[in-house]
């Protein structure tokens, strides 16, 4: 079983940073894909940026490519995603997931995810 908790979410001004951190638990951490999506008010959830399990791989959303950076300490079972120029579009419930399978090497498709954190409230203010 993995457990994920997310950390790092809260109010900003557009034009802002956060970082996000996702803290797993699981004996072999360094050979999940990791994944962050996010769920606004009224919308499906959609994908963010996933990561590979050495962190050598990395893919993002258009919406937020540039912006955003997903990334992994191993030593520390964590992943982080860094978001600068926040817009008022990125508020969302921000989740973080995992893919123990080691079918993918990383991979944008939620349905390939076993394991979801219970989400971190972002919101950007105008």
């Amino acid at each position: 079983q993995v457990q994920l908790v997310e950390s790092g979410g809260g109010l900003v001004q557009a034009g802002g940073s956060l970082r996000l951190s996702c803290a797993a638990s699981g004996h072999t951490f360094s050979n999940y894909a990791m994944g962050w999506f996010r769920q606004a008010p009224g919308k499906e959830r959609e994908f963010v940026a996933t990561i590979s399990w050495s962190g050598g791989r990395t893919d993002y959303a258009d919406s937020v490519k540039g912006r955003f950076t997903i990334s992994r300490d191993n030593a520390k079972n964590t992943v982080y995603l860094q978001m600068n120029s926040l817009k008022p579009e990125d508020t969302a419930v921000y989740y973080c997931a995992a893919d123990p399978s080691g079918r993918y090497l990383y991979t944008i498709e939620e349905d390939e995810y076993d394991y979801w954190g219970q989400g971190t409230q972002v919101t950007v203010s105008s």
